[in-house]
């Protein structure tokens, strides 16, 4: 029987296929990631990954980027685990948002960055999408955010990946 992370993957592929018939080739897929790179990230970020993003990388740990690569959702590609440590260490040294004007939901701490965000996503312009493992009561573990580098603004746009996932999936393409 085949688990939601299974799904999502194979939902993703089909639906990038209906507009170019080598996507799964352009998306440069990784092998799976290991229960040591999964446990390393957790262990360096100092949190727990959701069920649900170790499930999405057990079986791609990410996209490698490339000239005519597609993105997996929207316009973002999928980060590896060792890139995802590597936008989080750049992140927690060097974001400076202080004349960012700042916005925030309701679930989302007041911070321009939360070294508790995980990059896991980004479109190659210095934004990223985040899984927020320290939000407010009122924020649920694991919401999905982005990060503007140069605009304050951070809103809950899922309260989990997979309905981010199945959100950009829904959405119809107006690029046609």
């Amino acid at each position: 029987m085949m688990n939601q992370a299974e799904q999502m993957w194979k939902a993703i592929i089909r639906k990038g296929l209906q507009k170019d018939a080598d996507f799964k080739d352009k998306l440069f897929l990784q092998p799976g990631a290991s229960e040591e790179e999964l446990n390393h990230l957790q262990e360096t970020m100092n949190v727990t990954i959701p069920k649900e993003m170790k499930e999405l990388y057990r079986i791609h740990n990410g996209q490698l980027w490339d000239i005519g690569s597609q993105c997996f959702v929207g316009n973002l590609t999928l980060s590896p685990i060792s890139e995802i440590l590597e936008n989080w260490h750049f992140l927690n040294e060097e974001f400076e948002g202080d004349e960012l004007e700042a916005s925030f939901d309701k679930e989302i701490k007041p911070l321009l960055w939360n070294p508790k965000w995980l990059p896991i996503a980004s479109n190659g312009g210095g934004d990223y999408l985040c899984l927020d493992m320290d939000p407010t009561d009122e924020g649920q573990t694991g919401q999905v955010l982005y990060f503007w580098h140069d605009w304050g603004n951070r809103s809950v746009k899922a309260k989990s990946l997979f309905e981010f996932i199945q959100g950009c999936l829904e959405e119809s393409d107006t690029e046609d």
